[in-house]
């Protein structure tokens, strides 16, 4: 009998090892959750003050195209043009629209893949 407990033991050990490190996994997926999540709000954030300017530069473009406008470009305020500046600004949303539509996947298969491993967890 002792021998059949000493043999039964070390898998329930293994059990143990292989609970923590889904334990583990888990808690790792759900960081990871958590950081794309803050960078999907940050962008959307970033996005929405774009949308601001586009649209405040658009109406200053339709009466006056060639009006100063400032811009700050690697910590430096940078004099252009409203018509200089429109243009960069879009390419700009544009790009953060495409990172945001990748990040959303990206959290998407993220979240899809924690799922199944809650369903490790529980069976």
């Amino acid at each position: 009998m002792a021998s059949t407990a000493a043999t039964q033991q070390p898998s329930s050990n293994r059990r143990q090892l292989s609970d923590q490190e889904l334990a583990q996994q888990y808690q790792a997926r759900r960081s990871e959750l958590q950081g794309i999540a803050s960078k999907i709000g940050e962008l959307e954030s970033e996005a929405d003050e774009h949308k601001l300017v586009i649209e405040t530069l658009i109406e200053a473009q339709k009466a006056e195209p060639e009006r100063k406008c400032f811009r700050l470009i690697g910590g430096i305020l940078v004099e252009r043009t409203v018509k200089d500046v429109l243009p960069a600004l879009q390419t700009n949303m544009n790009g953060l629209k495409q990172v945001l539509e990748q990040l959303v996947k990206q959290y998407k298969q993220k979240e899809e893949e924690m799922q199944e491993l809650q369903r490790q967890i529980a069976g």
